[in-house]
């Protein structure tokens, strides 16, 4: 059994930021601008299905994951769970040397250790939109960030074609690994909703 570490702590950071969507928080606005934390979270959630089905555990998403309702049928940890599950049961199948691990991403199968990254990504850089849309800054550790940066560079930018990214914001002197790879994504590292909601 395969331990992917990044796969491990990213889907960590989403499990832990999943608890704090509640009912009083699910309509918090997003930097995904025209998502709130309750659509981010069916997002990355049916996201994580979808991986894990094209590597070959479970059938997917049953909805779209890329028109979230922002309605929750029971809890978020009810949402999130099985989908991680099936994430972690997945890559626990792939090996480190496998050069051609499906995806559902439009590039199709791909090395390993950058699957993993493109795979850990989106539930990482998921999980920093909730966090921040919940008042809670910092919430992607930049040791984590450099490992999932390389991976951002090798399936984004065709990706950006489709919208599932924005464009690249310039880099700034100061920025640690966290900022550049959220700036590499579009996103504002200082971004903050103020309590906005949707």
């Amino acid at each position: 059994m395969q331990n992917w570490t990044v796969i491990t702590e990213s889907l960590d950071l989403l499990e832990a930021v999943a608890a704090a969507v509640t009912d009083a928080t699910e309509r918090a606005s997003t930097p995904c601008t025209l998502w709130s934390a309750a659509q981010v979270l069916q997002h990355a959630a049916g996201d994580q299905l979808a991986w894990a089905a094209a590597i070959g555990v479970g059938t997917g998403p049953a909805e779209n994951p890329f028109a979230p309702s922002g309605h929750l049928d029971g809890s978020s940890d009810d949402l999130v769970r099985p989908a991680l599950a099936a994430a972690r049961a997945a890559w626990a199948s792939v090996k480190a040397d496998d050069d051609a691990v499906p995806t559902p991403l439009p590039q199709g199968p791909l090395p390993a250790s950058t699957a993993a990254g493109a795979c850990a990504l989106d539930a990482a850089v998921h999980a920093w939109d909730i966090a921040v849309a919940l008042g809670r800054p910092g919430f992607l550790p930049a040791e984590l960030a450099a490992q999932l940066l390389p991976a951002a560079r090798a399936v984004v930018e065709p990706l950006r074609a489709y919208g599932a990214y924005a464009a690249a914001l310039p880099p700034q002197p100061a920025d640690d690994s966290a900022a550049q790879l959220l700036r590499y994504l579009g996103r504002d590292p200082q971004w903050s909703g103020a309590g906005q909601s949707r």
